[in-house]
């Protein structure tokens, strides 16, 4: 997309020369025309264009086509808006003239980038929507009576109660709840009740009215309005707040939704499924949550064991994660030695699933052009996991101050509060700041000060 037919001309021969199809387009509301139409690996777009400038168009590109990589060409002059269309989702950008070499490193780059996307994306759907939850979670015979359980409750309108430890797979065991009933063609919304800031939650979950606070600048249909017709699942649902779970009760028992400010109540047709690793009957019992809403959820209760409680599934578990991290990292790695494998059955697995999969990535990260894992580099990575562990629950250290001690607390309480946001913002700064109710300028300095990075939370 540029308005410069003598660039257009440079950049399509540059293209052809490299065995691409070129489609060229003089303004941004031509190229978005074009783009919908045939849906391109990749599109060049310079800023400065009548009708629709480059920042416009970009930013309509990513409200429906968000994984199109984009790169920007811009004048020299231009530098700082083109810093603003790399925060809108440009993956890079060029100053013209074009420097032909330039060009075709960074478009190969993304096309090779989008093209190992679209290959891990395909292998998880395979594992996620083609697979059985035993190809998913294991062959264990404690695996397989959690499968029992999932075909008995699927198919009726049960809440269901989903407990263990965290990273067990309880994200995992909703979705195939929600997959083999009968509510499959319809939304799955997955909400981690301890990952959206407190002061958003009744917004997220219930909508808010155009007006209703401070920065409702525009209507909001909430996550429950948006899985109307299939399933909500709510992850850590003991983090609730005590006010929000009377709220909730209300609506599971009335089965209708009033959003912040909203005047009147909507019929809500939803299923839904709950999860926690605490125990939440003790919570009741001390008053942290409410025990009507307890028994309304856990109409039906499956309890995913442990990871080291069916060691039987760790070998089925490792090799998915291996071929999944070759495949995304392109290494030769195909295997474990016996060893390397009896290692990992061996170690305790405090994170469970989620510990093991990170092992494994890390692993084969490092694997340094072998075909098969060694023992070594399984241990080395088992014991770095082992003393990530037992620095997580260490209390405070000794000499130190009151006032070093509050210091530490805000920066963790800061890092777990932007990590969250970020996570659910999906790694758009732009949002969580408006989220977090702060500048954008701030929440970067902040971020680059705790070493967080909006990339790892992008999708």
């Amino acid at each position: 997309m540029d308005d410069d037919a003598a660039t257009r001309r440079l950049l399509a021969a540059i293209f052809k020369e490299d065995g691409h199809s070129v489609i060229e387009a003089s303004d941004g509301q031509a190229g978005l025309g074009a783009a919908a139409a045939l849906t391109p690996d990749l599109i060049v777009m310079d800023l400065q264009m009548p009708i629709m400038d480059g920042l416009t168009a970009l930013d309509e590109l990513r409200t429906t086509s968000a994984d199109i990589p984009v790169v920007m060409l811009t004048a020299e002059r231009d530098v700082k808006q083109a810093v603003r269309a790399i925060q809108l989702g440009a993956i890079d950008y060029l100053t013209k003239p074009v420097n032909p070499d330039e060009l075709r490193i960074v478009v190969k780059r993304a096309l090779e980038n989008r093209a190992l996307r679209s290959e891990v994306e395909a292998l998880r759907a395979q594992v996620n929507d083609g697979a059985s939850l035993a190809h998913q979670m294991g062959p264990s015979e404690k695996i397989r009576r959690v499968i029992e359980q999932v075909n008995v409750v699927a198919t009726t309108g049960f809440s269901v109660l989903i407990l263990g430890e965290t990273g067990t797979g309880k994200e995992v065991v909703a979705q195939a709840i929600h997959r083999h009933s009968e509510r499959r063609a319809q939304p799955f919304i997955a909400l981690d009740c301890g990952a959206i800031p407190e002061p958003l939650l009744e917004s997220e979950l219930f909508g808010h009215e155009k007006g209703a606070f401070t920065g409702a600048d525009r209507k909001k249909r909430g996550q429950f309005d948006l899985a109307n017709g299939g399933t909500v699942f709510l992850d850590e649902i003991g983090n609730l707040p005590i006010a929000l779970q009377a709220k909730l009760l209300r609506v599971l028992e009335s089965r209708q939704v009033q959003a912040v400010g909203a005047q009147n109540k909507t019929t809500l047709d939803v299923r839904f499924l709950a999860a926690t690793n605490d125990d939440l009957q003790a919570r009741t019992t001390d008053g942290r949550f409410r025990g009507d809403l307890y028994f309304r959820l856990a109409q039906y209760t499956i309890k995913l064991p442990p990871l080291r409680e069916r060691r039987d599934d760790i070998p089925h578990l490792a090799k998915r994660f291996l071929d999944e991290v070759r495949i995304e990292l392109r290494r030769p790695v195909t295997d474990f030695a016996p060893d390397a494998m009896a290692a990992l059955e061996r170690y305790q697995w405090g994170g469970n699933v989620r510990e093991l999969r990170n092992v494994i990535r890390q692993i084969v990260l490092e694997s340094d052009g072998h075909t098969t894992v060694s023992k070594s580099l399984v241990q080395r990575f088992v014991r770095d996991a082992a003393h990530k562990q037992s620095t997580r629950v260490s209390v405070v250290p000794l000499h130190r101050s009151l006032k070093e001690t509050a210091e530490a607390a805000a920066r963790e309480a800061e890092r777990a509060l932007i990590t969250e946001t970020l996570r659910l913002t999906k790694g758009n700064k732009s949002q969580a700041a408006r989220a977090l109710e702060t500048d954008y300028k701030t929440l970067h300095l902040k971020m680059k000060a705790l070493g967080i990075r909006a990339q790892d939370f992008m999708p």
